[in-house]
C-alpha cells in the first residue's frame, strides 16, 4: 500500500510512518522544513517533500503513483493545498490519532496519557514488556536508543518507534484536540491533569469532561492505572465503573527506584511506579521490571546529559523537552537535586503564543519559585517558539518573553534573542557549569550549536 503523510516531521507522525515502513509499505511525506526527523525518515525509504507542494505531492509522478491513503498532522489545517487535492482525488483521508485509533482496535494496547509525563512512561512500558519477551510495538513521542538497532530502522540516536511481532502495543496518547477519543485501548495510564491546551479545551473543567469520556472507551476487562497523587485525576477516577489500580509515591517501591533510576526527579519516581504497575497486571515478574527500570538511561530531550567545552572550560549541558509550567518547575528541581553545588543556569524558550498567553500566571509564579529557591541561578528565557497553524494574531501581540521575564522580576532572569544565546554564554560561562537547555521548539539546537561550533 502506498501512504502519504502530511506533516511527517511530526513525532508522532514520523512513528507511525516509521511503523508502515518496516510493514513494508510505500511511505512518502511532506513537512514544511526539513529535520534531523525527516532526515532519519529519508535514509530509511521515504519519500520526503520539502516544503509542502501546491497540490498533492504524489500527484506531480502521475496519477497511477497516487496512494491508497493520505495520514495528516492534526496540526495540519483544513485549506492544507496537498489535503485539499488529495480529498480531490477521492483517495482516502485519516488524521494521525484516526489512523493511529484504527491500531489500537486490532492490538491490546496500553495507552498513556496525561499532562506531564506520557513519553517517559510509554518508553519505559515499552521496555518493560522488551526486556520480559512480550515483544510489543511501540510508538511513543520521542527517541529510544533502545529501539535503534532495529532492522531497517537504525540510527544513533534511537528511534520513536518500536515494531514487534506480537499484537501488544504501547502507545503515547496525547490529549490535544481530545485526540485520544480516537483510541481503544486495553489499558489506561493516567500519570497526571493539569491545565494545558487552553486554546483548545478553554478551562479545566472540558479537559476533565474529555478524559472521562476517554476513560469511557476501556471495555469491560479493562484497566485503568491512575497516579492517586494528583487530585484530579483522583477525583475523576475514585468512582468510576472501570476497573481501576492507583499507584502512588507512598508506595514502598517509591525508595527503591530512588536508588536505582539513573534519571533524577521525584516525577520520574512516579512514572517508573506507573510502569512497575501495568507489568504487574501484565504479570511481568518485579525482578525483571526493576533490572530492566535501572538500566534505563532516558530519552532524547529527556533530561538529556552531554558534556562540552566552551573556552576550553569543560561543562555539562542537559537538555530538555519540558515546556508547561510544572515540568520546567520539575525539572529544575530534579536539576538542582541531582547537581547539588553546580552553578545551574536554564535557557528556556515558552512554547506557542496561546500556552504562554493562557498560563502566562503560572509560568510567573513557577519561575519565580524556582529563582527564590535556587533551582536555578541563571535563566535566560529566548523568544516564544511559533507553532506554524496554531497561533492566534491577537494573542501574539500581547504576550511575549520580554513581558515574561519583567513580570518575574528576580534577579539572575534575563532575556535573550536566540541568535545571541551562544555569543552570551562564551563570554560568561566560566567552567563547571550546568547548562539545561529547555523546551519543546528548535532550542535544542542551541547544544547542537555549542557541539558544532566547538567554542
Amino acid at each position: 500500500m502506498r501512504i502519504h503523510f502530511i506533516g511527517i516531521g511530526g513525532i508522532g507522525v514520523s512513528a507511525l510512518a516509521k511503523y508502515y515502513l518496516e510493514k513494508g509499505h510505500e511511505i512518502s511525506g511532506s513537512d514544511l522544513a526539513p529535520s534531523e526527523i525527516t532526515d532519519a525518515l529519508k535514509k530509511i525509504g521515504a519519500k520526503i517533500i520539502i516544503p509542502h507542494q501546491n497540490k498533492f505531492s504524489m500527484g506531480q509522478v502521475g496519477k497511477h503513483k497516487l496512494p491508497d491513503l493520505v495520514v495528516y498532522s492534526p496540526a495540519v489545517p483544513e485549506d492544507n493545498p496537498e489535503l485539499k487535492d488529495a480529498r480531490k482525488h477521492g483517495i482516502k483521508c485519516q488524521s494521525y490519532p484516526e489512523a493511529l485509533g484504527k491500531l489500537t482496535k486490532t492490538h491490546f494496547t496500553i495507552a498513556v496519557s496525561g499532562t506531564h509525563g506520557k513519553s517517559t512512561t510509554t518508553a519505559m512500558i515499552g521496555i518493560l514488556l522488551t526486556s520480559a519477551g512480550l515483544d510489543p510495538t511501540v510508538i511513543v513521542g520521542t527517541k529510544l536508543k533502545e529501539f535503534s538497532a532495529q532492522g531497517g530502522l537504525a540510527s544513533g540516536e534511537g528511534s520513536n518507534c518500536r515494531v514487534g511481532k506480537s499484537k501488544r502495543l504501547v502507545i503515547e496518547a496525547d490529549e490535544h484536540f481530545a485526540s485520544f477519543l480516537n483510541y481503544w485501548p486495553k489499558i489506561i495510564v493516567l500519570t497526571a491533569i493539569e491545565k494545558d491546551h487552553l486554546d483548545y479545551y478553554k478551562n479545566l473543567k472540558n479537559i476533565l469532561k474529555t478524559f472521562g469520556g476517554y476513560i469511557n472507551h476501556l471495555s469491560q476487562d479493562g484497566w485503568l492505572v491512575a497516579n492517586k497523587d494528583d487530585k484530579n485525576i483522583f477525583q475523576l477516577a475514585k468512582n468510576r465503573k472501570q476497573k481501576t489500580i492507583f499507584y502512588s509515591l507512598k508506595q514502598p517501591e517509591e525508595k527503591e527506584f530512588k536508588k536505582i533510576l539513573k534519571i533524577p526527579g521525584e516525577h520520574n519516581v512516579s512514572n517508573a511506579l506507573a510502569a512497575l504497575t501495568v507489568a504487574r497486571l501484565l504479570k511481568i515478574p518485579d525482578e525483571i521490571s526493576f533490572k530492566a527500570l535501572s538500566k534505563y538511561k532516558g530519552a532524547w530531550r529527556r533530561f538529556e546529559i552531554h558534556q562540552k567545552t566552551v573556552n576550553s572550560k569543560q561543562i555539562t549541558v542537559v537538555s530538555d523537552y519540558g515546556h508547561h509550567p510544572t515540568e520546567v518547575f520539575v525539572t529544575l528541581k530534579a536539576a538542582r537535586e541531582k547537581f547539588k553545588n553546580k552553578k545551574i543556569w536554564c535557557i528556556f524558550q515558552p512554547h506557542q503564543y496561546q500556552r504562554t498567553f493562557y498560563l502566562f500566571k503560572n509560568f510567573i509564579k513557577l519561575l519565580r519559585q524556582a529563582r527564590n529557591q535556587l533551582f536555578v541561578d541563571k535563566l535566560i528565557i529566548t523568544d516564544i517558539y511559533d507553532v506554524a497553524g496554531r497561533e492566534d494574531k491577537e494573542i501574539k501581540r500581547r504576550v511575549s518573553a520580554q513581558k515574561l521575564v519583567k513580570a518575574i522580576k528576580k534577579q539572575g532572569v534575563i532575556y535573550l534573542p536566540q541568535n545571541k544565546i551562544i555569543n552570551y554564554l562564551k563570554k560568561n560561562l566560566k567552567g563547571g557549569e550546568v547548562v539545561i537547555i529547555m523546551g519543546a521548539g528548535d532550542i535544542y539546537k542551541i547544544s547542537k550549536n555549542l557541539q558544532r561550533t566547538g567554542l
